[in-house]
């Protein structure tokens, strides 16, 4: 082959790919922008889940999720999720919330808890990747999400009281 049909070869190439590249670069763009952050720790803080039988408690590692951004993204792309570990979404006011598990990578336990930190409904081992909508199914004032399983190994139910200061019953051993 010539140099010169090379060459034209090579500009056909670039004339017929450079849309292609153009086209792709926001989403390539957003992509590059989500995943870094995915691995980035919002703010830390502890959380304690009371039983309502009384006696066990089990304290969490979380992260707060409290911009819309930080919400949006949630757990999204993680790999992993320690036991003991979770991430809270908090809300300023009781309202009914929807939840997916969209480029989630690994199950959790959805957490829906009322102002006074009673924990409403429990949505175990949501399954990965899925765009279910997942539904508080009533007002509540926050989603904690933690590892597929751990409520149910750690005997977590609804009606268990969670102690975080944005709850009004949080203080109440």
């Amino acid at each position: 082959m010539s140099s010169s049909t090379k060459g034209a070869a090579i500009c056909v190439a670039l004339f017929i790919l450079a849309p292609m590249l153009a086209a792709g670069w926001p989403l390539m763009n957003s992509l590059i922008d989500l995943v870094p952050a995915a691995y980035a720790k919002m703010r830390q803080d502890k959380l304690t889940i009371v039983s309502a039988q009384g006696g066990s408690e089990h304290t969490f590692s979380i992260e707060v999720a409290t911009t819309e951004q930080e919400k949006a993204l949630g757990l999204m792309f993680r790999t992993e999720l320690a036991d003991g570990e979770g991430m809270l979404f908090p809300y300023s006011a009781e309202r009914s919330l929807q939840m997916w598990m969209h480029n989630t990578y690994i199950p959790l336990d959805m957490l829906f808890i009322r102002a006074d930190g009673t924990i409403a409904r429990i949505e175990e081992r949501a399954e990965p990747l899925s765009d279910r909508v997942i539904s508080s199914d009533l007002p509540v004032l926050a989603v904690l999400e933690i590892p597929g399983g751990a409520s149910s190994r750690l005997g977590i139910k609804a009606g268990d009281k969670v102690r975080y200061p944005i709850f009004s019953g949080a203080s109440g051993h």
